[in-house]
């Protein structure tokens, strides 16, 4: 052989060696699962660190530019009870990045569609004509039309920042750290271990929207249902629309 290239028989084995090595682990059963899991984010809000500040919605209009009169998150103020038992709870609000959307389904470009490779579901801009059909779709009051581009505008999770693997705003300025997000799919991510062990709920589950932000220990409380009408009940939600869905 010529000179650089000589290679022992010793090097041939232990190459071999680890190309075996390399290969078992490639070809089992859990590398295997673990290569094919689709990466499925989520987020869980825990109420009970929430403390109302609205520091998430103003670094979510910060980060996403949004203009004013309108919002992609939002903290409402639930007040209820009968004196002098009144109580107040905090309920952050955003897009629910539903797995059944109900926005994906009626829209009639495809403006709006659910993200195969994460399933964040987003609103194509350029493709969008205004129409309105996914307002009135979605049950969660998540979606308005941005008053400069005429177009359908929601919460994205920070599309921008997860793909350069940094958390959404909202996440990183709560100081309660109330808001966590991570891959749902992943059994060693927060998210995931906290889906696993408290009992979380999601917003207005009848709807069958199968949404993808969890609360704990969230008051749900609405003026509108029948169980609360003995009882003070309050919902400030801090929005143009100040009743909600």
């Amino acid at each position: 052989m010529k000179e650089g290239h000589d290679i022992s028989r010793r090097d041939i084995l232990i190459s071999l060696g680890s190309g075996s090595a390399a290969m078992a682990v490639a070809t089992s059963p859990a590398a295997a699962a673990t290569t094919a899991r689709p990466t499925h984010y989520a987020m869980v809000i825990d109420t009970r660190r929430c403390v109302g500040c609205h520091a998430c919605s103003v670094a979510c209009k910060t980060e996403n530019d949004v203009p004013l009169g309108v919002t992609r998150s939002w903290v409402e103020y639930i007040e209820k009870g009968i004196y002098p038992n009144v109580t107040r709870h905090f309920l952050p609000r955003l897009c629910n990045h539903c797995s059944e959307p109900q926005c994906v389904k009626v829209c009639p470009t495809g403006a709006t569609y659910k993200r195969k490779e994460d399933g964040i579901v987003v609103v194509d801009a350029d493709v969008c004509i205004g129409c309105k059909y996914c307002i009135q779709a979605c049950p969660y009051d998540a979606r308005f039309i941005n008053p400069r581009t005429g177009t359908a505008d929601k919460c994205d999770f920070c599309l921008h920042r997860v793909k350069e693997g940094i958390a959404p705003a909202c996440v990183n300025t709560c100081q309660g750290k109330a808001r966590i997000f991570g891959d749902m799919n992943d059994p060693n991510s927060e998210v995931a271990k906290l889906i696993e062990t408290e009992a979380v709920t999601v917003l207005r589950s009848e709807m069958g929207t199968k949404p993808n932000v969890y609360y704990i220990a969230a008051d749900h409380a609405d003026a509108n249902e029948k169980r609360f009408d003995d009882q003070y009940i309050d919902v400030t939600t801090f929005r143009k629309a100040k009743e909600r869905r």
